[in-house]
């Protein structure tokens, strides 16, 4: 109920007389003090002279009312709606009456309803309504000045991962940590909400010139991700998160703040993990006006079996025979035409589809490997692309197997791919769901390798067969040598994980020749053939299509030399000279031709001239051992430009400097010589990779034994929890609890059994048939369903005996005593 209380007021004197509700309401307990309606001590001091300002001005007759504070001197505050009336007297003066009920509970209520309405009720935040309010505010202060003010749009949608697998409080957590986070960041002028459960936002308001302010706000939104994306710790687990950015201007881009904030929504939805900051652009809305058809169109399209698969071939680089083919999607709409898979798969991904799509090209891709065996077409491998959607599902490997039984189709026939990005997003998650899928016989291959951020110890971790290096990392013999030593490492690397190398986007002679010269394992490209239809590839199959011999990746011949010379009698001299001594000689009349018998072969040792045209002998040898690090480099001139050569010794792109004319017996021993130490360091290497695999297998045995000892720590601690809970538990029963062990030592007695058989706690770990008294002792010989009854200092005891076992097999024995008076009350 509402307490009240009131007053009478005279004017002009302004005295009070209040009544004992009133006093009660503002705890005044001296009932003789004098109050002032200038001066009442129980109205904060901003509000009193409002108060009193009220009372004096009054237009008598006229009821008001108001509301105002008031403070206790206990110190409580209250809100109080206050009623009054003058009157005028007879004599001339002014009489007053008023009434103050306490709203306190009703005002604190409506202000929590109203920051319900205006607030998010997790984070905090002020939600989309009051955003836009505050928006609304800025874009009119703003058009005054010539402002910008930008609206920039957040989704975080691991927010709603988290609360499907962890529960919704976890991710109320990582939501209220998040918020937390962007509050932080939040600078002068800015303002933060909470638009949903998985969408935060925020408005910069800036006096920059339109150029600088749009770098501005990207800048500022970057930094923004870059807050938000360090991991959250909920419980024991770092919790990973990925941002998707959307950003809106006024004036350029709205004038009215729900269509501003829409904007930037409309320019989020077109963000992905690899974009993830996306400025709207004016025909954002035509872009998502075709998005939403071609979803309704694509749903239509898998009913409607519109839908195709295409094959790619991949090219086995030891045989040039097709060693299997990658099952490319392609749509012609009845509607829009041909569309792009860049444009039709990530809408399939944003709405939900692409769980749908993959489920219809893995049962199109097995049935048509049924209908090729049937039809006597010699079926290669053919791998199919798995969308992040997909796997997230755990039992994929199980579905995959299903559909392979549903055809018919052996599991050696077909090949999952994921990209390295999906993969990295939950290494543990990809290892087990790929772990089971390999098991059954499925080949798997990480997509797209070198585009996002694996390490080796994650790449190792992944139960990966090929790797499938992307087209960005495919160069040819004209490419930096930074390049081709990226690439060449990318070959090495994986084949030292035991992993197969597989090339995409192989368009020229010119990066086939430079992936033979590094042994890669597989290729795929236009350089063989772009994706086929099914018909178009079998025939490709039954035709037995395959690479040009020179580009094969055969065992090399041992000890190859090449000579290089512009002058060809020079070459031929050479060539008849250095022919006798077994090496297989390969020769180019210049440097440019040099680097092409490099790419097509394997070379242990290289002799150039110095001067040639076009590039001289150190050049084309600096080159050399920029891509091919591995050969041994010789320099043979007539000219004495010393300093040259001088320099490529010292930085080690030249082994050794010969002179024209050459002695022909010096000139054998040092090419001997040069092979002797290709054949060192090729051991050296090999050596070396042995000690490393060996390392790396060390490693990881290290690792799980590391793992498995920290696995035994843990239940040794839960079960030493387990065994201290369940003695306290005993120590606290009222009744006597004994335990005997298996070798018949007395190993447990709690505080009612140490209290009733006086002095047995000096006796534990000795033998109980001599620490216990005889009828007690004899209590334990056999298990009693309904006990036995001993004396033990006149006191008649039931004692219950049953034996203790672990995992079948008998270890002792535990003895209760319960007083015959209760189980005789029983």
């Amino acid at each position: 109920m509402c307490r009240s209380g009131s007053f009478e007021v005279t004017f002009p004197e302004g005295k009070l007389a209040l009544s004992s509700g009133l006093r009660e309401l503002i705890e005044c307990s001296d009932a003789t003090a004098e109050q002032n309606v200038d001066a009442m001590e129980w109205v904060p001091p901003d509000e009193r002279d409002f108060v009193a300002g009220i009372w004096r001005t009054a237009t008598p007759g006229e009821p008001f009312d108001f509301q105002h504070r008031i403070v206790t001197p206990g110190g409580r505050r209250l809100i109080v709606l206050h009623r009054g009336r003058v009157e005028p007297l007879a004599d001339g003066r002014l009489h007053g009456v008023a009434l103050l009920q306490d709203i306190t509970a009703q005002r604190e209520a409506e202000l929590r309803l109203q920051e319900l309405a205006t607030h998010d009720e997790v984070t905090g935040l002020p939600n989309r309504a009051a955003f836009l309010d505050q928006l609304d505010a800025a874009i009119i202060a703003a058009g005054w000045d010539e402002r910008i003010v930008a609206a920039i749009t957040i989704d975080i949608a691991r927010i709603g991962e988290v609360k499907a697998k962890m529960g919704f409080g976890a991710g109320d957590m990582l939501a209220m940590a998040l918020a937390a986070r962007l509050q932080a960041e939040c600078l002068e002028g800015e303002a933060v909400a909470q638009l949903g459960n998985t969408e935060f936002a925020l408005m910069m308001d800036l006096s920059q010139p339109a150029s600088a302010a749009a770098a501005a706000i990207v800048q500022r939104a970057q930094a923004l991700r870059d807050a938000l994306e360090r991991p959250v710790r909920i419980a024991s687990t770092d919790i990973f998160v990925q941002c998707v950015i959307g950003v809106a201007c006024f004036p350029g881009d709205a004038k009215q703040p729900a269509q501003l904030l829409e904007l930037a929504q409309t320019a989020r939805l077109r963000a992905t993990p690899e974009n993830a900051i996306v400025v709207y652009e004016p025909d954002s809305n035509v872009r998502a006006l075709r998005e939403m058809q071609i979803e309704a169109l694509l749903r239509q399209a898998l009913a409607d079996d519109e839908l195709e698969v295409h094959y790619q071939p991949q090219v086995d680089m030891a045989d040039g025979k097709v060693a299997g083919a990658e099952a490319l999607l392609r749509w012609t709409s009845s509607a829009m035409g041909r569309l792009s898979p860049a444009e039709f798969i990530p809408v399939a991904e944003r709405s939900g589809l692409i769980g749908a799509v993959g489920d219809w090209v893995l049962h199109r891709v097995c049935r048509q490997i049924a209908d090729w065996r049937s039809a006597g077409v010699p079926v290669v491998r053919i791998g199919v692309n798995v969308a992040p959607a997909q796997l997230q599902r755990c039992d994929l490997a199980g579905h995959v197997q299903s559909i392979l039984l549903e055809n018919g189709v052996d599991p050696s026939l077909l090949g999952i791919e994921i990209t390295e990005s999906t993969a990295m997003a939950d290494v543990a998650h990809a290892a087990a769901v790929l772990g089971d899928i390999k098991a059954t016989g499925v080949e798997v291959s990480l997509d797209d390798f070198g585009t996002g951020f694996s390490s080796l110890s994650c790449l190792r971790s992944l139960p990966i067969d090929v790797v499938k290096v992307d087209r960005s990392f495919v160069h040819d013999v004209t490419a930096a040598p930074e390049d081709v030593s990226v690439t060449r490492a990318i070959i090495t690397m994986a084949q030292g994980l035991q992993m197969r190398v597989l090339a995409e986007g192989v368009e020229t002679e010119g990066q086939l020749s430079l992936l033979a010269a590094n042994r890669c394992n597989l290729i795929q490209g236009h350089y063989f053939s772009a994706a086929l239809p099914a018909d178009a590839f079998a025939l490709l199959l039954q035709e037995g299509r395959r690479l040009p011999e020179r580009f094969l990746t055969r065992v090399r011949s041992s000890r190859t030399l090449l000579l290089v010379d512009d002058e060809e009698h020079i070459l031929a001299s050479l060539k008849r000279l250095l022919r006798r001594d077994g090496y297989t000689i390969i020769t180019a009349c210049g440097a440019a031709q040099g680097l092409q018998r490099l790419a097509e072969g394997e070379v242990d040792v290289i002799v150039s001239d110095q001067r040639m045209p076009g590039m001289i002998g150190v050049e084309f040898l600096r080159r050399a051992k920029e891509l091919y690090p591995d050969t041994i480099r010789m320099v043979l001139s007539g000219y004495t430009e010393l300093q040259s050569i001088i320099d490529a010794v010292n930085e080690g792109a030249i082994y050794k400097f010969l002179t024209k004319p050459w002695d022909d017996v010096l000139l054998r021993g040092h090419v001997a010589e040069a092979f002797r130490q290709k054949a060192m360091a090729d051991e050296n290497r090999r050596l070396a990779r042995q000690v490393e695999i060996a390392n790396a297998d060390y490693q990881q045995l290290n690792t799980r034994l590391e793992r498995l000892v920290a696995q035994q720590r843990e239940e040794a601690e839960l079960i030493a929890l387990a065994a201290g809970g369940t003695r306290d538990a005993l120590e606290s029963l009222p009744a006597a609890v004994l335990a005997i062990d298996g070798d018949g030592s007395l190993a447990f007695a709690n505080e009612e059994a140490q209290r009733l058989l006086t002095g047995i706690a000096g006796e534990i770990g000795q033998p109980a048939e001599e620490a216990l008294p005889s009828a007690l002792w004899e209590a334990t010989s056999g298990p009693d369903p309904g006990g036995r009854t001993v004396t033990i200092d006149g006191r008649e005891l039931r004692a219950l005996a049953r034996p203790l076992q672990r995992r079948g097999a008998p270890q002792g024995t535990i003895l209760l005593l319960i007083p015959q008076f209760l189980t005789e009350a029983e």
